[in-house]
Parts: structure tokens; sequence; C-alpha cells
């Protein structure tokens, strides 16, 4: 087969640049050309992704999940942090904790809309490297002003948003990675690429509390939260920039954003994942403080010369059952997966609330797992919803198994980023409502009590618009 050349040029492509040469083998259709760009991209075609199609998605998912794992390391890195700022001598009120821990969230969130857009400006390896080497200011930023217990409150606040970076980089990834996979796998291919980022809140959450403490006689190295990542970072760049690609189909369509935006299913989808991925990021963030509120004789365990916290279990749970999520989906339908998340994250919430009073550590640790660990599965099954909602809304049969036209695709990669902005205020909602509990109430299982009927609702929304066949398929 003979490859043609594509007659669009991206923005993120010189004008006129002469096609690069072929690599040998390369899958029968594409043209490469400078600047790590290929026209004439087509997962929907076997040949194409039999012949090599597959390798290349693949590479490039492995360097969008390590970029954005580091997005969600220095996203989650305050909910950490935080733990240890009374040790390292700052005097700040449970208000202003919960004002650091959730910061970042509702900035990140915020982030995710423009983020959604920029894959079609500048090209999806061009806005990674960018994304990446923008993690470097709130890393650096943190490591500067926790060296001094004097740092003031607002200067703390303005760092801790700029960790919202990091929260941006999911939009631009996910809408990146919908378009090299073809519609039978996207479900697995997104769910890998968001649980590679979602493990970065773990991981933090493991790694921080060691690097501060080890080797540490009377305190704290608290700088070394932010200084630990610097290299990684310059890593995940230089890898987007030798080792991932540009896609011409992937453009933007402004009218395509405004029909998503239009579109009534995405604001109920959107709703949904409030519940699950805004669950999973929420108290991902919480966790460490409510450990150290509720069991602060196990809020750490020595190791050593050095302290582990049991707090990264919670985030390493749920973004180890992300990418199930989506597998499920792929095999029962989004919306059954969907629906029985939400059950089990209202039970292990009602778990968590009865064991509470009982002052049992390890039975709260397990309930809040069991949540942990729906939620992740709700992530994914929600996520792979989207394009199976708007593929049936553009009357493709069999929406499941069958790619949508192009124009559907772009629509629906707006709505991804779109919906998975608004699922991340979850993160800021979460932590401020436990914060008003705990204030008002002075306990954490009244805000706890707002959640389990929050997972109601979105259980009966989930039934009335979703459950149905819909074209001979399960969404």
């Amino acid at each position: 087969m003979t490859a043609q050349t594509s007659t669009t040029s991206p923005a993120h492509t010189l004008p006129g640049a002469a096609a690069a040469p072929e690599p040998i083998g390369s899958p029968p259709g594409l043209v490469f050309r400078p600047g790590r760009v290929i026209d004439g991209w087509n997962p929907e075609d076997p040949a194409q992704w039999a012949g090599g199609g597959k390798d290349i998605a693949a590479r490039n998912l492995r360097w969008s999940i390590f970029a954005e794992f580091l997005g969600f390391v220095i996203w989650q890195l305050w909910s950490i942090v935080v733990v240890s700022l009374p040790k390292g001598g700052f005097t700040f009120d449970t208000g202003q904790i919960f004002w650091l821990i959730s910061m970042p969230s509702l900035v990140g969130a915020t982030l995710r809309f423009p983020y959604t857009f920029m894959v079609p400006k500048f090209g999806g390896r061009n806005w990674t490297m960018i994304s990446a080497a923008l993690l470097l200011i709130p890393s650096i930023a943190l490591a500067v002003c926790v060296s001094n217990p004097h740092t003031p409150f607002g200067v703390m606040l303005f760092v801790a948003a700029l960790a919202g970076f990091g929260g941006g980089n999911f939009a631009s990834s996910m809408a990146n990675i919908t378009y090299f996979y073809p519609q039978s796998k996207k479900g697995w291919a997104l769910g890998l690429n968001a649980a590679g980022g979602n493990l970065g809140a773990s991981v933090a959450q493991f790694l921080v509390p060691i690097a501060i403490t080890i080797g540490a006689a009377a305190t704290l190295n608290l700088p070394l939260a932010g200084w630990i990542w610097v290299p990684l970072i310059l890593v995940a760049v230089f890898g987007a920039y030798k080792r991932m690609d540009n896609l011409s189909s992937a453009k933007g369509d402004f009218s395509a954003s405004l029909a998503a935006i239009k579109e009534p299913h995405l604001w109920i989808l959107a709703f949904l994942y409030i519940g699950t991925f805004g669950s999973f990021i929420g108290f991902a963030g919480v966790f460490p403080k409510l450990i150290a509120d509720t069991f602060p004789s196990y809020s750490t365990f020595a190791v050593g010369s050095a302290s582990l916290s049991l707090a990264f279990l919670g985030a390493l749970v749920g973004s180890l059952a992300r990418p199930f999520g989506g597998r499920l989906a792929d095999r029962f339908g989004g919306s059954v997966i969907t629906m029985i998340s939400f059950v089990v994250m209202g039970v292990g919430a009602l778990v968590v609330i009865l064991t509470l009073p009982l002052g049992n550590f390890w039975l709260f640790l397990v309930s809040f797992l069991v949540l942990f660990a729906a939620s992740g599965v709700g992530n994914g099954s929600t996520y792979r919803m989207i394009p199976t909602v708007f593929a049936l809304r553009a009357g493709t049969p069999n929406a499941n198994k069958t790619g949508a036209d192009i124009s559907t695709q772009r629509k629906a990669a707006a709505a991804l980023g779109i919906i998975s902005a608004v699922g991340a205020y979850g993160g800021f909602a979460i932590p401020q409502l436990l914060s008003l509990s705990k204030t008002s109430f002075g306990t954490y299982t009244t805000g706890l009590g707002w959640f389990v009927m929050a997972y109601a609702v979105m259980l009966a929304v989930t039934a009335t618009f979703y459950l149905k066949k819909r074209g001979g398929t399960r969404i």
C-alpha cells in the first residue's frame, strides 16, 4: 500500500515541511514528518494496527503514563507534606491545613479545561514536554517555602496552588491517548494511562515520609519532599521529546467542543465522575490527615531510621483497581460496573462510620481500602462510558466495538477532558466538606454520611439514564 500524505497542516508542525523518511517496516498508510508528526493515523484500520500501529500507540502510552504519574505526584505532594508541618515548626490550624490539601485540587481541576485543548493546539508529544516541564515550578517552590517555618500561610497557599499544574496533566494526557487506540481497546488503554497517573498519589505518600526523615536526627528534611522529583521530571521531558509523537488527526474542532458542552449527557457523566474520580482524589488527599487526627499513634511507623505512613495504601489500591474498571466495562458495560461501584463505595463509607467509635484502626483501614478500590473501578468504568455514549448519540451501531466518525471522536475527546475537569473538583469538595464536618460537629462521621447519600443519588442517576441497552449496546 502506498502511503498518502495528509493534506492537513497542524499548528504543531512547520507548513510545507518535507516528509521524513518512512521507517522500515512502518504501518501501511502512514507518513512520518519532521517534529515527529504522523499523518494518516487510523487505529480502526486492522492492517495499520497489526502492521505496527499497536507498537506506536504502546510507546506513546508508556511515556504518557510516566509524565502523568509525575503530575499526580506533584498534585498530591501537599496531602502528605501537611501532616509533617507541625513537626517542622509550622503552626497552622485545622482549617488552614485543609485549605493546603484542597487548593491543588481546585487549581488542577480548573486547569483541566484549557489543558483539554492543548493537544490539538501543540501536539501530544509537544504538550507532554511542556506540561511535564511546568512541574518543576511547584516542586522547587515547595522545597523552598517549607525550608522556613516562618513562611506566611498566604505564601504556602499560593505554592500549594501551583501544584495544580500536576492535576491539569490528566486531561491532556487522556485526550491524547484516546486518539491512539481503536474503540474496542480504549477502555483498557485509558484505564492504564489513568492508573499509571493515579499511582503518583500513592508513591508521593509512600516516599515523602521516608525521604524527609531518613538520616534525620532532631529535625525533618522537609525540602527533600520537593527536590527528589526534579531529576525524574527532567527524564519525563526528555523521554517525551525522544519517544512520543504528534498526530495530525488530533486536531481541535471548536464547533465539536461547543457541541460537547451542549450535550446533556456530558454533564450527567461529569456528575457521576465527581462520585468516582472525585472520591478517589478527594479521599486520597485527606487520608493522611484523617489517620493523623483519628488514630495518631498509627500515623507513621518507624522503618529503621525513617518513617512510613500507611496512608499511601488508599491511593495505591484505587489506582491499581482503575484499569480493571475499564476492562470490566469493555466486557459488561460501564453502567453496570459503575452502579456496583457506587453501591460498594456507599457500603464502605457506612462501615467507616460504624467502625470509628470502636477505635479499631485496622477495621478503619480495611473499610477505607474497600472504598478506594470501588472508586478506582468506578473511575475506569465511568470514563469508559464517555466515548460509548457519544458514539451512540451519533448513531454508531455497536458503539462499544465500532469506531465512530472523526468528528464524533473529536467531540468525545473534548468531553473526556471536560468531564475529567469537573470530576476533579471532588478533590476540593471532599476535604472542604470533611473540614466543615470536623469544625462544626467535632467529628468526621457527619461528612461521611453526606457522601453515602450522594452515592445513593448517583446510583439512581446511572440506572435511570444508562442501564437500559441502546441500539443493542450496553453502555
